[in-house]
């Protein structure tokens, strides 16, 4: 038997198998079966009590809900199984502590154990999937929460989650989420054009339905500020990105001293000592469909080496570009502090396989890129 850790992964040496997931009190759990494209097929791939058959996947209820999975009566279009929990009545798992445990489903046999670490006020959870790789399959710990319940992760992997029209209750064969929907409207996307983002706003990088999973570019600009009867001094700010795990640990970091990082998913186009002319001072390209699976987020920061503070800085802004450098997200400080650094803005890599952006703003006392590690893991 294994003990898992969030991002581990193992083979699969069964062709049936069933995740158990336990705490000590009650969960609902389900399986959601999903495309290439990292979402259901239609609502008949979300699995659970109300809705207990699906390709291959089944769901049990007894002392504990168990998914069973028949990997070799899963469909080939499907990619992946995701086995999420939620605490019944809506709690949240601070304390919870729940346990997923992978059987064998013919010899009951116990091959790994996962428990999910830090949870506080998420009230629903992704705790494994099972998914193809080179013909094979495997499992992975994710230990994901979402504070918006089961609905939210629903919504996301693209369960048409709605509201009944009136009170009577829906019929048992509706595939409907067991716990409250999401906020009617749902997440911002690109489908509209450009996105201007105000402090903690989060937008869905999703057009047309698809994750957006080409290069993309972070530029970042800044001016320094206007003093009546004085030439503005140069600004030397740094621009850099922090790469973190689904336990926010710092993996990697790219700035004017690392130009590269993830073998070369990552780059960062140099140092700009200045802060003058017109356009992105400094920017960093990310190769989203080649980021290594271990990275869940993604935390760009700019950081005064030289002791500025921000009150001398005018303009800041950083904006996301699409692979043929159109604008597609931008958002613009619209305050200042005197201090040494500023979060801009964090990307999450979702588990449905789309990443989203949400504008940070905040300020910090930092002025070299391991200053901001701390406040960035923070942030995520």
């Amino acid at each position: 038997m294994t003990a898992m850790t969030p991002g581990s992964n193992l083979p699969l040496p069964a062709p049936r198998v069933a995740v158990e997931v336990t705490a000590p009190t009650r969960l609902d759990v389900s399986g959601l079966l999903l495309g290439e494209s990292g979402k259901v097929r239609s609502d008949a791939d979300f699995v659970f009590y109300n809705q207990p058959e699906g390709a291959g996947v089944r769901h049990t209820s007894g002392a504990q809900d168990t998914i069973t999975v028949d990997t070799q009566a899963v469909p080939a279009e499907i990619d992946k199984v995701v086995v999420t929990a939620s605490l019944e009545g809506g709690a949240a798992f601070s304390g919870a502590e729940p346990t997923a445990t992978l059987r064998d489903a013919g010899s009951q046999q116990v091959l790994a154990t996962f428990t999910p670490p830090s949870l506080g006020a998420e009230t629903a959870l992704v705790v494994v999937e099972l998914y193809r790789r080179g013909g094979a399959w495997k499992v992975r710990a994710v230990g994901q929460g979402y504070a918006n319940g089961l609905a939210g992760i629903a919504t996301d992997f693209g369960v048409e989650v709605e509201e009944p029209a009136t009170p009577e209750p829906a019929p048992a064969a509706a595939a409907q989420a067991p716990t409250p929907p999401a906020p009617q409207g749902g997440k911002v996307n690109l489908d509209k054009g450009k996105v201007s983002l105000t402090k903690n706003q989060t937008v869905s990088l999703v057009k047309g339905g698809a994750p957006l999973l080409t290069t993309v570019t972070m530029g970042l600009g800044w001016e320094p500020a206007f003093r009546p009867g004085k030439r503005g001094a140069d600004i030397d700010l740094d621009a850099s990105v922090i790469a973190f795990d689904a336990k926010r640990e710092p993996i990697d970091a790219c700035y004017f001293g690392k130009l590269m990082i993830l073998d070369g998913v990552v780059q960062h186009s140099g140092d700009n000592m200045t802060g003058e002319g017109a356009g992105d001072d400094e920017s960093i390209t990310v190769h989203l469909g080649s980021v290594p699976q271990e990275v869940c987020g993604l935390v760009f920061t700019v950081n005064s080496f030289s002791g500025q503070k921000f009150t001398e800085v005018a303009k800041a802004y950083c904006r996301l570009l699409d692979s043929a450098g159109s604008e597609v997200v931008r958002f613009d400080l619209s305050r200042s502090e005197p201090r040494t650094g500023v979060l801009m803005a964090k990307m999450i890599r979702q588990f449905s396989g789309e990443w989203e952006m949400t504008a940070l703003g905040e300020y910090v006392d930092g002025r070299s890129v391991s200053s901001m590690v701390k406040p960035a893991s923070a942030a995520l």
